[in-house]
């Protein structure tokens, strides 16, 4: 796509968004919704218009090349972004559930299940990559000084001399078997050719036939296969075979690549552009830019003299100096604001004694009437907030509403014609830059005009000046004194190690094995399908389970966006701590290394296992936390992993993990997370498969969100099947019957089906399938000797659930609604019954008459 097709995919997605601010921003202003349906389905819609918005922005940003443009779109992809992260924060309080389906408006919009999945920006990486680079390297110096150098580990395994023994004799045995058998093939061909050499020659025509007749047998049956192959494919039954990319595809490729280094010429440009045009604007329009200040504000003193009688006082730096004075404000109405300052503080002065006898009375009877006030208006508020459900405001639509507003001003209808190459705008660098340079000459002429006040008022008001000046000096006392209250109460915390360099607190981490090396895993990797009865199941009351689609868009959303943008971090819901949780094998920790990939974030390990006989006592713990948290803030974002997370948690410790003492953190990690503030992109993940062994209390109190993961779905193991078995070099045929696999799968994870994918497709294996196709059946043997997900264990996880902090409120929520509809037809019933027994009398009325 060419530049300008980008600039109508802005433009395109620009005009959606106003269209939805429009929609959005009265429902701040309505009154509070009392059908809960109708709320869930415009939080909803909003959603989803966010998200095509999102998508469009994102790929925008990547591709165009004009450096203040891409400022703009920066501006607005990160307000929708945060925008997205609200809207699911509303959903989830709203249902009381961390998963949601829109299957009804789906159908409505007119999209796919795959519109649902939230794109990842490709700037958290790309745009840091040197750094990345750079941390790579030193990780890998720091494990290869310390004899730490990661190698895969090969699984060996021990067998008895008599095993050994018998393998080789059976090695051997098959060795000379098969060459006594070539030896006899090439015996029966010898044999076969002395006896064609005997024969007499067949007939020509005889001969022509039989060749005609293999030939067309050959080509027939070729042709039938291939339309059988074909018709297969087209109904969805095999799937196709892997395309090689085409040429155009290819050449998309590289210039999406191109793209990507112009991009850096055209930002080391642009930057090179602002200090060179501002030091021109400093020193070409710096002098005239001085002199129009001087003069204006000169004739500021000489308008308020004549309008007051007297000269004004000069604004602080604080109240913004000379600026608030021509803030779209005349002298007379500045020169009144003053004079009516004046007023007050004398009044002040004069009638201070009469006001402290006066106060309490009017205090208390102030006190009265807000009381009897507020006591009117809580009982209707209370009602209103029961009844009903109002919107929060936003931190992100001010951001979203400014950016868009920029657009419209500066870019809708800007010529580019001349602009082919996307260079920077020189014309706008310059605006920017004088309005800079004036803010910064505007300080210095306003400590000179401050100067020549005092000079000019020490000509002429010599006592009025005195007073003002005692005055000012008992305000800055006060405002002394005030700071200095201020600056007693904030606590600062100790720094352990105020000594070291981050440097040599990497390398001890990483020696210590705290700091691991992520693996490089997308989050697109993690393979699984949208639930299609999600919305069916829960218009029967049912809860489903959530699909491995929607828990790859929560750790999208609760994960990698916020890690990723300081800025939604900052203003959007912050979250601390997260949980994952779910059978063994269902990619928790997959899910981990996948949200540093993304987000180039550093992995930290606390796990029991790394903690165990490392910095004993409270002071080491205390001291080690304090390193470990100290190098996430410092080499943000950052990801802590704690893995068996109940163990830290546990009811009852048993016996033979005293020793390991798993529980070290469960005091001082909740005071620890208190300290991650919104401007520490910090993430604390925690995974475990027995959740049921903590203690619940303080194990919801750390992780308030819980994302519980169940074992893939049939349409989850449909194209985990057809996927991992392309990655492992398999060729799907006719004969690989995938259907059979996912329905015989049914309880086994993802873990379970890669472990038999990679016992079946050793490379001897792979090199018969030309002779020998895959049959579906060769997977069942080492699917046979493991252990599926039973129902007891599903429903365990369930109930565990249903006593989290959200499951209780979800299970209330059902409850009060059960409760109302009961009541509802409890009415209409008795209201039957009542209309019933007067029909009943009047007809005993007729009867005795």
């Amino acid at each position: 796509m060419s530049q300008s097709s980008y600039g109508q995919m802005w433009d395109a997605a620009q005009g959606a968004l106003e269209d939805l601010l429009e929609d959005e921003y009265p429902t701040m202003q309505l009154r509070p919704q009392k059908d809960r349906l109708q709320v869930f389905q415009t939080l909803a819609t909003f959603y989803l218009r966010y998200l095509k918005i999102f998508r469009a922005l994102e790929e925008v940003y990547d591709q165009i090349v004009h450096p203040q443009k891409r400022r703009v779109v920066h501006q607005v992809l990160e307000g929708v972004m945060g925008r997205l992260v609200e809207l699911k924060n509303e959903m989830v309080e709203l249902e009381y559930s961390e998963f949601h389906y829109f299957d009804d408006i789906l159908q409505d919009f007119k999209m796919t299940p795959e519109d649902l999945e939230v794109p990842i920006p490709r700037y958290f990486v790309r745009e840091k990559m040197r750094a990345l680079k750079e941390r790579e390297k030193m990780l890998a110096h720091i494990l290869a000084k310390g004899g730490c150098q990661e190698h895969k580990t090969v699984p060996v395994q021990f067998m008895s001399l008599e095993r050994a023994v018998w393998l080789l004799q059976v090695s051997e045995r098959a060795r000379q078997g098969r060459l006594r058998a070539h030896f006899m093939k090439t015996i029966r061909q010898e044999e076969q050719r002395r006896l064609q050499g005997n024969s007499s020659m067949q007939d020509p025509n005889q001969a022509a036939t039989c060749i005609q007749k293999v030939w067309r047998g050959y080509r027939d049956r070729r042709r039938v296969n291939k339309e059988c192959l074909e018709e297969m494919i087209f109904l969805g039954m095999i799937p196709a075979q892997q395309m090689t990319p085409s040429p155009a595809q290819l050449h998309a490729q590289q210039v999406e690549s191109r793209r990507h280094c112009v991009q850096e010429e055209h930002e080391a440009e642009y930057q090179k552009a602002l200090v060179n045009i501002k030091e021109s604007v400093r020193s070409v329009d710096g002098p005239d830019i001085k002199e129009s200040l001087q003069e204006q504000i000169r004739q500021w003193f000489l308008e308020c003299r004549d309008a007051t009688g007297k000269f004004p006082d000069f604004p602080s730096p604080e109240d913004g100096g000379s600026a608030s004075i021509f803030a779209q404000k005349t002298p007379e109405q500045v020169a009144a604001e003053f004079a009516a300052k004046e007023e007050e503080r004398e009044k002040k002065k004069k009638s201070k004694g009469e006001k402290d006898k006066k106060g309490n009375d009017r205090k208390e009877k102030k006190k009265e009437k807000k009381g009897k006030m507020k006591g009117k208006k809580g009982k209707g508020d209370t009602e209103e907030e029961e009844k009903g459900w109002k919107m929060t405001p936003s931190n992100f639509l001010p951001t979203v509403v400014e950016g868009a507003k920029l657009y419209k001003e500066v870019w809708h209808n800007r010529d580019e014609k001349q602009n082919f190459l996307q260079h920077f705008d020189a014309q706008l660098v310059r605006e920017e830059k004088r309005l800079e340079v004036e803010e910064e000459l505007r300080v210095q002429v306003d400590e000179l005009m401050r100067q020549e006040l005092k000079n000019l008022k020490l000509v002429v008001d010599r006592d009025k000046g005195k007073k003002k000046k005692k005055v000012k000096k008992s305000s800055k006392k006060k405002k002394k004194k005030g700071r200095k209250t201020g600056k007693k109460k904030k606590k600062k915390e100790k720094d352990l190690t105020a000594d070291r360099t981050i440097e040599s607190l990497y390398e001890e981490l990483v020696m210590e094995g705290f700091i691991i090396r992520p693996k490089n895993i997308k989050l697109t990797d993690y393979i699984g399908e949208y639930s299609y009865l999600g919305t069916t199941l829960r218009q029967a009351d049912i809860e489903p389970m959530p699909s491995l689609s929607d828990v790859r868009q929560l750790i999208a959303l609760y994960g990698v966006l916020p890690l990723g943008s300081q800025c939604v971090h900052e203003r959007g819901p912050l979250i601390r701590a997260l949980l994952l949780t779910g059978p063994a094998g269902v990619g928790k920790k997959m899910l981990v290394h996948a949200l540093c990939t993304e987000t180039g974030a550093n992995l930290f390990d606390l796990s029991p296992a790394t903690l165990a006989g490392k910095y004993p006592g409270k002071s080491g713990l205390q001291y080690l936390l304090h390193m470990v948290f100290k190098v996430a803030r410092q080499l943000q974002p950052s990801v802590i992993w704690i893995g068996d997370a109940e163990k830290t948690f546990y009811k009852k410790v048993p016996k033979l993990e005293k020793e390991m003492e798993p529980k070290r953190l469960k005091k001082s990690l909740p005071k620890v997370l208190k300290s991650i503030k919104p401007e520490d992109r910090v993430l604390v993940v925690g995974t475990t498969r027995r959740p049921f062994d903590a203690d619940i209390k303080p194990f919801c109190k750390v992780y308030k969100k819980i994302i519980l993961i169940p074992r893939p779905d049939y349409a989850s193991r449909f194209t985990l099947w057809k996927e991992l078995l392309q990655a492992g070099g398999a060729q799907l045929g006719p004969k690989l019957d995938l259907s059979s696999l996912a329905k015989v799968t049914d309880g086994y994870t993802q873990g379970h089906i890669l472990q038999a994918i990679q016992t079946v497709l050793n490379s001897h294996r792979l090199n018969q399938q030309t002779k020998r196709p895959l049959t579906a059946v060769e997977f069942i043997p080492p699917l046979a000797r493991q252990d599926p997900v039973y129902k007891e264990e599903e429903e365990a996880f369930k109930a565990w659930y249903s006593r989290t902090p959200l499951g209780k409120k979800r299970a209330r929520a059902a409850k009060a609604s059960e409760e109302e509809e009961d009541h509802k037809k409890g009415k209409t019933k008795g209201g039957k019954s009542q209309k019933k027994e007067k029909k009943g009398k009047t007809k005993k009325r007729k009867k005795k008459k």
